[in-house]
């Protein structure tokens, strides 16, 4: 049985678009094997696993958004009003808050020296 040292060898004799198309296709071969090594691996670990991402499954399972910090502020505007009662339709309630009025600054002009 010949080594792979033999082989390499034996290729080596041969004229080189005989040697182009045996790189090409040990580098194809040894492609799909890496590619097929990763899907078999991904699919066994569950990377492909279609998970349920839908709205009502996540409403479902009677999520709540926290609203308030540990200080007791209020993290989310308005969001509290949305999670008081369960059985009330689903609606939008826009909250204006305080806003304060940006301050005018005036602009200082940038100088480059030459």
């Amino acid at each position: 049985m010949k080594t792979i040292f033999d082989y390499i060898e034996h290729i080596k004799g041969k004229p080189h678009h005989i040697r182009k198309q045996i790189a090409f296709g040990t580098a194809t071969a040894l492609s799909v094997f890496i590619a097929l090594v990763w899907l078999v691996g991904s699919v066994a670990t569950g990377a492909f696993a279609i998970r349920e991402t839908s709205f009502v499954a996540n409403t479902a399972q009677q999520n709540t958004v926290a609203t308030t910090s540990a200080s007791g502020d209020q993290g989310l505007a308005g969001a509290a009003a949305a999670v008081q009662d369960a059985n009330a339709p689903a609606h939008i309630e826009i909250v204006d808050t305080n806003v304060s009025a940006p301050t005018k600054k005036q602009s200082d002009q940038t100088i480059l020296p030459f």
